[in-house]
């Protein structure tokens, strides 16, 4: 496919070769404005804003996804394969499995679960477990660790439903899932088909073990930690 695509105007070049990818696209204009200089708009098809410009003099980027697992599966397919970033760092929320992980935590995902069939288009004979890339964990931790920042890192769930019918995805707790969220495992899925690096940052945005939780305002236009941490790494 050639450049623009159906979902992304930015030109060739325009992106930095590590994406910074937030579900929410005003969390990305949040990190073009406070935290990129001379931040120029390169997409906003669909009102999904990609903003490229300079961080600690390393030229970033940072896009939205969208929600769940097929608006991440296109946008960083594209980005993977049309626009030749390496990189994608996702920066986005999760709701916590894991008594010792609280509202505003950090958590890395090393691996993303899923009862997503989105792994299926990859005819595989078996089960394949999306991971990290070693490299962008081990920066983010060390990362982490020298600004002195709660976080765990262990194993996600990517799931397909906000709202499960079943009520089952505090079941995923029993075999150590720290947390819930929507897009990591495509995005590992995507990273390893492209032979690229991805890695899902997530600020704990509610409890599923205490019910505690942040506003949509707080979801939005907070959560430094992991902005800088990723920002960091980039």
């Amino acid at each position: 496919m050639s450049i623009p695509t159906p979902h992304i105007s930015a030109k060739a070049g325009e992106f930095a070769k590590t994406v910074l990818m937030p579900g929410d696209p005003l969390r990305a204009k949040f990190v073009a404005d406070n935290y990129l200089e001379d931040a120029v708009l390169v997409n906003s098809v669909r009102g999904i804003n990609g903003y490229t410009g300079k961080y600690n003099g390393k030229t970033v980027s940072v896009m939205a996804s969208g929600m769940g697992m097929p608006s991440i599966g296109i946008y960083s397919y594209e980005l993977f394969n049309f626009y030749e970033v390496d990189n994608i760092i996702r920066i986005g929320t999760a709701g916590s499995l894991h008594a010792d992980l609280k509202v505003r935590d950090v958590a890395f995902a090393m691996g993303a679960c899923t009862n997503s069939a989105y792994g299926s288009q990859f005819e595989l004979p078996g089960t394949f477990a999306p991971i990290a890339s070693f490299d962008l964990l081990k920066k983010a931790i060390e990362v982490t660790e020298q600004m002195g920042i709660h976080y765990k890192a262990g194993n996600f769930l990517s799931s397909d439903t906000f709202y499960d019918d079943s009520q089952g995805t505090m079941k995923w707790a029993k075999m150590g899932i720290l947390c819930v969220e929507m897009e990591a495992a495509a995005l590992y899925m995507n990273a390893a088909r492209a032979g690229k690096n991805a890695l899902a940052i997530c600020t704990i945005s509610d409890s599923l073990v205490t019910g505690e939780a942040t506003t949509a305002e707080e979801r939005q236009n907070s959560f430094h930690n992991m902005m800088k941490i990723a920002l960091e790494i980039a």
